[in-house]
């Protein structure tokens, strides 16, 4: 199919999504269920369409869906890992063929991406659901040493329990694979999607149960917030895989701690809160690949994403260029309705993020002294909840701006001298608590050595002449530490670990025919 055929199918399915308002129940044990308690799904980018009214679940429902996770677990855990993995190959192929066109629309509609940005989203579920299902063969194939006389062999068992997913409103990919992941792996799964995103995410679970997913093994289940101690009081929790704010993080491990004692087991917590990420720009760095890697890393989705650009640290020698080629490139950014495919992005995600960071904007407005606008700082929500791509240049490296998470499309700039190199790297190192991802742009070799080595744990992927976004399954399991989370590096065998657990067994083949040891015969 051509370009514009393609582009054609696509504005249909737009238009498809735009004009109806689609009723979304919960999934329980492959059932719909309708609870009444509804919440109405917006348009970012335009507050008066409501694409969906979304059920919620209550306390009732919540119970219903632990007791069917675990009376599901059993059947599901028993499979074969290969028959298990058949079902994600083939949700895979139907995301990638049938339904691919309608469900990048929906990202596009419910989350505010532009195509490209809801396309790569899409595939990369797609390559989460292939290669995870590749990871978990490599495991359950890998063998112990074998001697004469004994069998050594692996029983790789789900946890004792159910997993809960909690994933973000950005990433539809994310959200898929915190549910997906453990499941794969015989886990049964109760999904909390994202409150803003209801609609891409039940595209999803269409997917799954259109591929054949059993009933009971993925629940999907929205519910407001404080309802999710009701699960994480259950006995039978038995795993938290989440992405979010680093505060929703903490609080859900302390209340995880709080009753660790009522758990059959200490469940296992998997999670990614964020960042503060950065570039720093060596002198020998190229001046337009820079720029062009700040553009794209800074404003693509709207800043929201958690490796997306926040800091840049800039040499005197190269600052000027810099900014020529930002004002004269940003010049063409555009941002509106995500169905003009003319515009390269759409609106924050909803109001409470609109305001966090419209408050860093009003911050900086605030302290002249500290703050200099360079492009952009002017915001709009008559219609949608839209920001335009703003930089803002420091006197200050550890200013607020240059170390809190604004989420949003913000790029601070601190512009220091060529010979303070390797001191900016310590003060990169020391101003954000989170250690995410970041880059190093430079054609000098030394430098890029010695920003690697300084750096080593302020980013769990670390990138060099390149923006820090885009992390690809299998290529850069993806991942940080600090108060960016656990580092189990979603998109490789390490994160699916995290999902099981081992048995040993030994088998003795020649039985032995005497207690004592040789030291004690005569």
């Amino acid at each position: 199919m051509d370009k514009e055929e393609d582009r054609k199918r696509l504005k249909n399915e737009l238009d498809i999504i735009k004009h109806s308002t689609k009723e979304i129940p919960l999934i329980i044990n492959g059932e719909e269920v309708w609870t009444g308690d509804t919440i109405e799904i917006k348009a970012p980018h335009n507050r008066d369409l409501t694409l969906a009214v979304a059920h919620i679940a209550r306390e009732d429902e919540i119970q219903t869906a632990i007791e069917n996770s675990m009376y599901a677990k059993e059947s599901w855990s028993e499979l074969e890992q290969y028959e298990r993995s058949m079902v994600f190959q083939k949700a895979a192929s139907l995301l990638a063929g049938t339904h691919r066109l309608y469900n990048t629309a929906a990202i596009m509609m419910n989350q505010s991406k532009n195509p490209y940005e809801a396309e790569i989203d899409l595939v990369e579920l797609v390559d989460f659901w292939n290669y995870n299902s590749a990871f978990a063969e490599e495991i359950f194939d890998e063998t112990l040493e074998q001697v004469p006389g004994e069998s050594n062999r692996y029983d790789w068992r789900p946890l004792e329990g159910f997993v809960l997913a909690v994933p973000p409103f950005n990433f539809y990919s994310i959200s898929g694979n915190l549910a997906t992941a453990p499941a794969l792996v015989g886990n049964t799964v109760i999904w909390k999607p994202s409150r803003s995103v209801i609609l891409s995410s039940y595209e999803i679970m269409k997917v799954l149960m259109d591929a054949g997913l059993p009933p009971g093994v993925i629940n999907f289940l929205p519910f407001r917030s404080e309802r999710s101690m009701k699960i994480l009081r259950d006995p039978n929790f038995a795993g938290l895989h989440f992405t979010g704010s680093y505060l929703t993080f903490t609080k859900l491990w302390k209340e995880i701690a709080s009753n660790v004692e009522n758990y059959r087991s200490f469940p296992r917590i998997v999670g990614e809160t964020g960042g503060k990420d950065f570039i720093i720009a060596h002198h020998s760095a190229d001046v337009n690949n820079l720029t062009v890697n700040l553009i794209r890393g800074a404003f693509g989705y709207q800043g929201q994403k958690c490796s997306a650009v926040s800091r840049a640290y800039i040499p005197e020698s190269l600052w000027p260029s810099v900014l020529e080629e930002l004002k004269t490139s940003m010049n063409d950014l555009k941002f509106g309705d995500v169905d003009d495919l003319e515009n390269f992005g759409g609106a924050v995600i909803d109001k409470g993020a609109f305001d966090k960071i419209v408050s860093y904007i009003d911050h900086a407005l605030s302290q002249e002294d500290t703050y200099e606008f360079i492009l952009g700082g002017d915001y709009n929500d008559e219609k949608g909840y839209f920001i335009d791509p703003t930089v803002i240049r420091t006197s200050d490296p550890r200013s607020k701006l240059m170390r809190e998470e604004i989420f949003g499309p913000v790029l601070t700039v601190y512009v220091y001298r060529d010979d303070e190199f390797e001191e900016i790297l310590d003060i990169c190192d020391s101003t954000s608590p989170y250690g995410l991802t970041g880059a190093i742009f430079a054609n000098d070799r030394y430098a890029i050595r010695t920003a690697e080595k300084k750096l080593r744990f302020a980013a769990g992927n670390f990138y060099i002449n390149d923006k820090p976004t885009g992390a690809v399954v299998g290529r850069q399991p993806f991942g940080g530490s600090r108060h960016s989370g656990t580092n189990d590096k979603a998109g490789s065998k390490l994160n699916l670990l995290r999902w099981l657990q081992p048995r040993v067994i030994k088998e003795t083949m020649v039985p032995n025919s005497d207690w004592k040891r040789p030291f004690q015969c005569e």
